[in-house]
């Protein structure tokens, strides 16, 4: 199913000390934004709906907002139900990431770029590792919900690549103009005539271990679901799906781009991009 302007998707996002993510650890918990996040900037474009269970996030020609998690993660599982912008979207972008704070910093990246009405939705994924980026990839999205793996980045630092590993993380959710790049290359422009803009959120569960816990909290002894073994791959099914996604739904892969990169990232092999 295609997703459509004003689709509800179903986010997941995850940072595992070693390997990825096959399937979220435990159902997540609706629990009210402020429990696990604050506003970022411009609070005045946030809006609280049903005593903070939902929030919506504004963009107009004078600014964008967005909001952040009140702690840092070394590693986790995030959710997230967001409502994308409906009707003429592009220009817009609805922006999901985790990052940390220094020069050299890591972040995952899911940017939800807008489109001109009727038109479908596209997700660009990017991991920054040791400050390195540049490994963008784009899909159409054809679902509302669905569990179907559309990116793998494991554990490669014996290929000579970085991984988020040690570095505390906070996770961001943002909604802003960026009609220069985000809509067929910044061909088509944001129509402010159809401001303001609104992104709603729901859901916002946090399972992680965050770097200010005990140490005994974030050991992996076996006790926690993120040193379990079905959490270090995905299974056969799920490469199938992943497989899937690839062939039908990837509209660009850093990977397979011969005219940028002289030679192909080390990871992509071992991630099975191509």
């Amino acid at each position: 199913m295609k997703a459509t302007a004003g689709a509800l998707l179903a986010v997941v996002a995850a940072v595992l000390l070693r390997g990825v993510a096959a399937a979220p650890p435990r159902k997540p918990v609706d629990v009210p934004f402020e429990k696990n996040y604050v506003p970022t900037w411009a609070q005045d474009h946030i809006h609280y709906v049903n005593g903070g269970r939902e929030v919506q996030l504004s963009l107009d020609k004078t600014t964008g907002t967005g909001f952040q998690t009140r702690g840092s993660y070394l590693f986790g599982h995030f959710s997230m139900h967001i409502k994308l912008v409906g009707g003429d979207s592009a220009g817009t972008v609805t922006a999901f990431y985790l990052s940390s704070q220094n020069s050299e910093h890591d972040e995952i990246d899911f940017e939800f770029l807008g489109n001109r009405t009727g038109q479908p939705y596209i997700l660009q994924t990017n991991v920054f590792s040791g400050g390195k980026g540049d490994r963008e990839q784009r899909i159409y999205l054809w679902f509302f919900v669905d569990d179907t793996p559309i990116r793998v980045f494991k554990n490669s630092k014996d290929l000579g690549v970085r991984y988020p590993f040690d570095q505390p993380m906070k996770l961001y959710s943002s909604l802003w103009n960026a009609d220069d790049w985000a809509t067929r290359g910044g061909r088509e422009k944001t129509d402010w005539s159809k401001a303001p803009f609104v992104a709603s959120y729901r859901g916002f569960h946090v399972d992680g271990c965050e770097a200010s816990a005990e140490a005994k909290f974030c050991a992996t002894q076996g006790a926690r679901w993120w040193d379990q073994p079905e959490f270090q791959d995905l299974d056969a099914a799920q490469y199938r799906r992943l497989a899937w996604v690839r062939k039908e739904h990837t509209i660009y892969n850093y990977c397979t781009d011969h005219d940028r990169y002289a030679a192909m990232a080390p990871e992509c092999k071992r991630d099975r991009d191509v």
